[in-house]
């Protein structure tokens, strides 16, 4: 009997996890990712907003794994799975398809943006999921700076809107006020910051809702001093071009829109659970074993794409779960028991501007600066790799210092815009 063969699906912080929880044991591993890169995605919005780099949260999944000597990489689509003959279907970039066997499998697909039936409003309102949709979101919001200049009218132009007021939208919406009202201060000489008007909206009734609303107050008084308006029980009822209206009438104009409103399980969840007979819910995430993230005795799933006790979508639930798979790997291969999965809530945080956070421990609910520290601490700790680490703290210092950003740059050159 050969080497014990791991397939994992995704290089998110779960499959990632399992990957480098199996260093020592035997077993091959194959990871297999549509893109060549681990995502920090707590972090995409900075890359969004001018502040990081797009390397300094995506580091390449073979520098990760280059000490790794039972781990290889496969750039590829995986399209579906054949769980009778133990087999995962993926599309290669060279047009080409291919079959993986495996003896146990784990799938860490992740999550998408999700419309709620309205997929016609990504056009004018895109998602900030991948490293690319950052990077072109990035060009949107400094082109519209760049076109403010020249405009006879430039205030349609400064004219943003973010849609969806959880950690995402608020984090969006407060680096988004610090990019136009400090970081491009005296930049943009011909703009008056103060004709820049960023809206956050949500359904919900209020900014942050997993936060205690101590902190929810926080956040939206520091938003709205920011120059950020802040419209709560506001659900879009239509986006177009130059902005969207709500239900309630309301109209709030916006040449830039944001989508940061909601997500939903990752296609994968659905054949997998097709697959194996599993069920999925309503958000399309598969149901799991609690105890161990299982499927089948032979297949595995973890992060977003799964209905876990209905632990939240975020980092934290992810790597725990990665880690936890790992060890029940290594317990069967060595015939021992393994514990069942405890899942140990480490808090929720968000960052609101470059000196104010908020945090929520335990019995901990922390704000301010404070709080801006604690969250520094835990991103800087789960990113992956010293170099990152220390080039985005590098960063961060150089902001808070000059106040200035070091990526304000449009990669795709005027010529091309004009051809769309």
């Amino acid at each position: 009997m050969g080497t014990h063969r791991v397939v994992v699906v995704g290089g998110g912080f779960g499959g990632l996890g399992v990957v480098r929880g199996l260093k020592r044991a035997n077993v091959e591993v194959t990871l297999i990712d549509r893109t060549n890169h681990h995502l920090f995605q707590p972090l995409l919005y900075q890359v969004a907003t001018a502040l990081l780099p797009a390397g300094d949260i995506a580091p390449a999944f073979r520098a990760i794994l280059r000490k790794q000597r039972n781990a290889k990489v496969l750039l590829g689509e995986v399209t579906g799975f054949d769980t009778a003959g133990e087999r995962v279907h993926v599309d290669l970039p060279d047009g080409t398809s291919r079959t993986i066997e495996y003896d146990t499998l784990v799938v860490a697909a992740g999550s998408r943006d999700s419309y709620f039936g309205h997929d016609d409003w990504a056009e004018a309102a895109p998602p900030m999921k991948t490293l690319e949709q950052a990077v072109d979101l990035r060009s949107r919001l400094l082109r519209a700076f760049e076109t403010a200049v020249a405009a006879d009218d430039p205030k349609q132009w400064l004219s943003f809107a973010v849609v969806g007021a959880g950690p995402t939208g608020v984090e969006l919406a407060g680096q988004l006020a610090d990019l136009a009202r400090r970081a491009l201060k005296g930049q943009f000489r011909d703009i008056d910051p103060h004709d820049v008007r960023i809206t956050l909206l949500d359904a919900v009734p209020h900014v942050l809702p997993p936060f205690s609303p101590p902190l929810r107050e926080h956040a939206r008084v520091k938003l709205e001093q920011l120059g950020v308006t802040v419209l709560t029980s506001a659900m879009v009822e239509s986006i177009d071009a130059t902005g969207l209206t709500t239900k309630e009438g309301d109209r709030v104009e916006a040449r830039t829109i944001i989508w940061a409103a909601g997500v939903q399980a990752s296609p994968l969840a659905r054949e997998l659970a097709e697959a194996t007979g599993a069920e999925v819910d309503r958000k399309g995430r598969i149901l799991v074993n609690s105890s161990d993230c299982s499927v089948t005795p032979e297949v595995f799933a973890i992060g977003d794409m799964v209905n876990l006790d209905d632990l939240p979508g975020i980092a934290e639930p992810a790597i725990q779960e990665g880690h936890h798979v790992a060890r029940v790997i290594k317990a069967r291969l060595e015939g021992r028991p393994h514990k069942p999965f405890k899942y140990l809530d480490l808090g929720t945080m968000a960052t609101i501007s470059p000196g104010d956070a908020v945090a929520d421990i335990g019995k901990l609910r922390l704000k301010g600066v404070i709080g801006k520290a604690a969250w520094a601490v835990v991103h800087i700790a789960f990113l992956v790799g010293w170099r990152n680490r220390v080039a985005v703290l590098a960063n961060w210092a150089w902001n808070v210092v000059t106040g200035r950003r070091t990526q304000p740059i449009i990669l795709e050159p005027m010529h091309a815009i004009e051809r769309k």
